[in-house]
């Protein structure tokens, strides 16, 4: 009898119980995929405010085990990680206690992971800790680190002067360590000292290369590329189902798409736009961080709505961004709907409702938005970046195998051209009819995803004897 593979998914976001981007999603649905496929998985989380379960015995969809590591002091707060105002300033704190905790409650769980599966800086003390606190505990023996960036610009930066918090020997604290220009970067410590680093798309991994896209960790990601791989993101089919979503007004699928445009009505209802099937309906989700492209749209918003389009925003983040799209919806009131909250009912609607779907992104290691517009038959408008290039075919480049509408440059009228792109092709309804049943039938769900990391979990282990030398 062939014996369970054992991993432990450590994440500081997982959907259903906490979130505030991409992570949270992949958290969510990636330990259940393995799961299906045999994988003894179980999922290490803070235990934030809002989550409740009872005396830390809770597991997801009733197959997965969580442990929720408790902390009032650090973890009952509004938010995961900052506030509008800015970063908690004992973050290096809650999450070296996590770190910490995670390897405590693992032993006491007596689950010997074959992998620990870390994800983003938060997590990127575990390897460390492993390799050297822990290189001769007989309970992490055969324990090997897969560490996975979902997004290299936030690395988890800190003062040297809180090198004391970590309980790490002070001669880590240098440029072969976690030293990186005066300061503290966990990030750095998660590539040096993982068995293995994976990203959330191909292209993307071949991007972090270079000085464009590598915040500084070019140089070690190059050193490390026998150790590298790119995975692309999956998303969940149960949840994102337009025939069967309850959260939207209409149901519809590829043999009903006619039925779409009542969710384009409804929403066009809802938020005081004209009414009309036939306007074109742009969407567009995320955080209001630089990173989104929300700069592009702001510089070419007159130039967007002076043609027959709506379009409607949904996100919140950085002020800045706030105060732009506050300015969008007081001059454009009828042609656009600014909506600056977390709303995941809203998200699905738009999603739904909306022709296009607007993804500008500067980077973006996957982006989920597409896949997910994909399921709902919403053509992505994006930037040729991450993962966005790996998952969409530029119509105009391929009228046979296209997907969406990308651009090149990040620049705000190449954003332009290319929305006067998409608003062309839809004017002709059987080249969009055919555009939009070719997306629907792409699958992005988690089952491919899933069995990629797998094989490389098994490949891990095998192949991985030596634990990672400490420079």
């Amino acid at each position: 009898m062939t014996k369970k593979l054992k991993i432990l998914f450590v994440s500081s976001e997982v959907v259903p119980y906490a979130k505030t981007g991409g992570l949270a999603d992949v958290a969510g649905a990636l330990p259940l995929a393995l799961n299906t496929l045999g994988v003894d998985v179980r999922i290490a989380l803070p235990k934030y405010r809002g989550i409740t379960v009872e005396a830390n015995e809770d597991s997801l969809g009733g197959k997965v085990p969580v442990y929720f590591i408790e902390n009032s002091n650090y973890y009952d707060r509004e938010y995961l990680y900052s506030t509008p105002e800015g970063d908690y300033l004992d973050n290096l704190e809650r999450f070296v206690f996590f770190s910490q905790e995670v390897l405590k409650r693992t032993k006491k769980e007596n689950f010997k992971p074959d992998i620990i599966h870390c994800n983003d800086w938060q997590t990127a003390l575990i390897p460390v800790y492993l390799k050297t606190i822990y290189s001769n505990d007989e309970f992490f023996k055969n324990t090997k680190i897969i560490f996975t960036i979902h997004n290299l610009a936030y690395q988890g930066l800190f003062e040297q002067k809180e090198w004391s918090k970590i309980g790490l020997p002070k001669e880590l604290c240098n440029i072969d360590g976690l030293e990186y220009y005066g300061k503290i970067n966990l990030m750095k410590g998660g590539l040096i000292f993982s068995d293995f680093i994976t990203t959330v798309s191909p292209n993307y991994i071949k991007e972090i290369q270079t000085e464009e896209y590598g915040f500084g960790m070019e140089g070690i990601l190059n050193s490390r590329t026998d150790v590298l791989k790119g995975i692309i993101n999956g998303i969940d089919y149960e949840i994102w189902n337009p025939d069967k979503d309850s959260k939207i007004p209409q149901n519809y699928n590829i043999k009903t798409l006619d039925k779409k445009t009542t969710n384009k009505q409804h929403l066009q209802t809802e938020t005081n736009m004209s009414i009309g099937r036939d306007i074109p309906l742009i969407g567009a989700i995320g955080r209001l961080t630089d990173q989104k492209g929300w700069d592009l749209i702001a510089e070419v918003i007159d130039e967007i709505c002076q043609k027959d389009l709506q379009m409607i925003i949904l996100g919140t983040g950085e002020k800045k961004y706030h105060k732009l799209m506050d300015k969008i919806a007081a001059k454009y009131p009828l042609k656009t709907s600014i909506n600056l909250k977390f709303d995941a009912t809203l998200a699905q609607k738009i999603y739904a409702a909306s022709d296009m779907f607007l993804m500008p992104s500067k980077f973006e290691p996957c982006g989920l938005g597409q896949l997910i517009s994909y399921r709902y038959g919403s053509v992505p408008v994006a930037r040729a970046t991450g993962g966005l290039k790996d998952t969409i075919t530029d119509l105009t480049e391929d009228p046979v195998h296209g997907t969406g509408f990308l651009f090149q440059e990040y620049t705000s009228q190449e954003l332009l051209k290319t929305i006067e792109r998409a608003l062309e092709s839809y004017k002709n309804r059987r080249i969009w009819r055919n555009l939009q049943k070719r997306i629907i039938k792409a699958n992005y769900s988690w089952q491919y995803s899933a069995k990629e990391y797998l094989k490389l979990y098994h490949n891990v282990t095998k192949t991985l004897q030596n634990p990672v030398n400490v420079r």
